[in-house]
């Protein structure tokens, strides 16, 4: 029987979408990092103390949010198939990737249902929260929840994931990214001090984690 012959084109496809793929994964985490809080630092009547960065989808200036959600969320979903050909067979190699992938797809829910108007922001908007909210503003804490769900468990198993190969320090980073966002989330949802602040905080230290993880597997891939 003649052995069949890969083309080296065709064979160095696999790989080179494979880091493509993660590519997008691990720009998800800065580019959203970085448009919520520069939107955060200039807009006026915004105060990260008092309003999540999800209130940044209202007002005249809202879209960009809204798009930063959409793009960030769909970036994630394609990069959560880049980790699941980087972490096929591997512990924590089914998982994480699905996760992930429940994670991009929340952001962009989180995108489509915006939340209502409270707490002054935008200026000109009564303090304290409606009287009453809104049905998007219900699906957007629905999407908003199913996607710090999906975010804090991937950081878990992709503890496991590094634990099982020996990487410790690896291992307590994704446990600790994990926490800061099952705190920071638990914290604002109890109606914590400065509630807004830390699960904004924990947010981004998970997001930017799983985009350092996916970003390492890009250089390796």
């Amino acid at each position: 029987m003649t052995a069949v012959q890969i083309p080296a084109a065709t064979a160095s496809r696999a790989p080179a979408a494979t880091r493509s793929l993660l590519a997008c994964a691990a720009v998800a985490g800065p580019l959203w990092t970085v448009v919520s809080l520069a939107q955060a630092a200039t807009r006026e009547g915004f105060d990260l103390t008092h309003h999540p960065l999800s209130a940044l989808s209202n007002g005249s200036l809202g879209w960009l949010q809204i798009a930063n959600f959409l793009v960030a969320g769909a970036l994630t979903v394609a990069g959560s198939v880049g980790l699941r050909r980087a972490l096929g067979g591997s512990p924590g190699g089914t998982w994480a990737p699905r996760l992930v992938l429940v994670n991009g797809i929340g952001m962009m829910a989180a995108g489509v249902f915006v939340m209502d108007p409270a707490n002054g922001f935008p200026v000109g908007t009564p303090y304290g929260m409606p009287e009453a909210l809104t049905w998007h503003s219900y699906g957007h804490m629905a999407a908003g929840s199913v996607a710090f769900t999906a975010l804090i468990a991937a950081c878990y198993v992709l503890g496991r994931h590094f634990g099982r190969a020996g990487d410790r320090g690896r291992a307590a980073a994704s446990r600790v990214a994990g926490t800061a966002l099952l705190v920071g989330n638990g914290w604002a949802m109890t109606g914590g001090a400065a509630g807004s602040l830390t699960l904004a905080v924990g947010a981004v230290t998970a997001m930017l984690w799983v985009s350092w993880v996916a970003a390492r597997y890009r250089r390796d891939a």
